[in-house]
């Protein structure tokens, strides 16, 4: 892919475009949807508007924050720049900022809104139990996330559903403590408000799955990037088998509070064992899936094909 060493992966390019098209689509429509049942022009706009920018511009400064994260120079953690530094000049782009947030949860996740303002943080549980070349295929596939731009892709994709929720909660709220008075110039408050809670619940159902879909796939694709620009997919393998076990050790509490942020995590922060819904709507492809796909790497690179 041009700027990096990364391998170049269409499939990825075509579901980033498709999903960005779709919601496009869908944002359009809702907007009009909105409109037409009589939301105010000008809330429509400061709401749709107002979040989307602020959404835009500071959601790698939320999510270092929201984690507990702090961005850190060379003299602070010189380990983590030395490996940062070496996998940058391996897949020769450019490095973004490294964040450390001090949490025993083992992840890592990159985050910003372009690649002059990506972040790549890794947690001091994952530091802690992750041997040099386990940390460094992790932030490789961390890296690639920022030179694939999915990780824009993904920010620009998550507002819609932002503010679909935010409508949702708000307009659930006016309909229950709004009088049914109709208005002189149109129908009652309550019913506008209830209009907007089915339009904006239908929205974010609506790309609350076409982001799901499009997150499983690209954490694939950077398992395959980061498996190809070190050379060593079992690294790999050993620091997702690793994390995904000691997972259940973390404590509830700790993992709920990492939840929110399963779609940019390297491998999620799961708080309950066994068979759920949310599973079917999982931000990452099953573990199983991720270590047969890098066995696959390996015996490819041990061929030379």
């Amino acid at each position: 892919m041009a700027g990096s060493k990364f391998r170049t992966d269409r499939g990825l390019t075509a579901r980033m475009v498709a999903t960005m098209s779709l919601l496009g689509i869908l944002y359009v429509a809702f907007v009009a949807a909105l409109y037409l049942a009589g939301m105010p022009l000008w809330l429509l706009v400061l709401v749709v508007v107002g979040v989307a920018a602020f959404q835009y511009f500071a959601s790698d400064k939320i999510a270092v924050f929201s984690m507990g994260a702090r961005v850190v120079s060379p003299e602070e953690a010189p380990e983590l720049h030395a490996v940062v530094d070496r996998m940058c000049a391996m897949a020769d782009m450019p490095k973004p900022k490294v964040a450390v947030a001090r949490t025993d949860v083992p992840n890592a996740f990159a985050t910003g809104h372009n690649r002059k303002n990506a972040v790549i943080c890794a947690t001091t549980g994952i530091m802690r139990r992750l041997d040099n070349a386990e940390l460094e295929a992790v932030l490789a596939h961390e890296l690639s996330h920022v030179a694939h731009r999915d990780v824009m892709v993904m920010t620009i994709a998550g507002f819609l559903g932002i503010i679909a929720g935010f409508l949702t909660q708000m307009g659930l709220r006016f309909a229950l403590f709004s009088g049914g008075a109709r208005n002189n110039n149109g129908p009652a408050p309550a019913v506008v408000a209830l209009a907007v809670v089915v339009i904006s619940a239908v929205v974010w159902g609506l790309s609350f799955l076409l982001t799901r879909v499009l997150s499983r796939y690209r954490e694939l694709s950077a398992d395959r990037a980061a498996a190809y620009l070190t050379g060593r997919p079992s690294s790999l393998g050993s620091a997702l088998t690793k994390i995904s076990g000691d997972m259940a050790r973390i404590p509830s509490n700790d993992l709920r509070k990492a939840e929110p942020f399963n779609a940019f995590f390297f491998t999620p922060a799961v708080a309950k064992k066994g068979f759920s819904l949310s599973r079917l709507f999982s931000t990452h492809p099953p573990v199983e899936q991720r270590l047969a796909q890098l066995s696959d790497i390996s015996r490819q690179l041990g061929s030379g094909t």
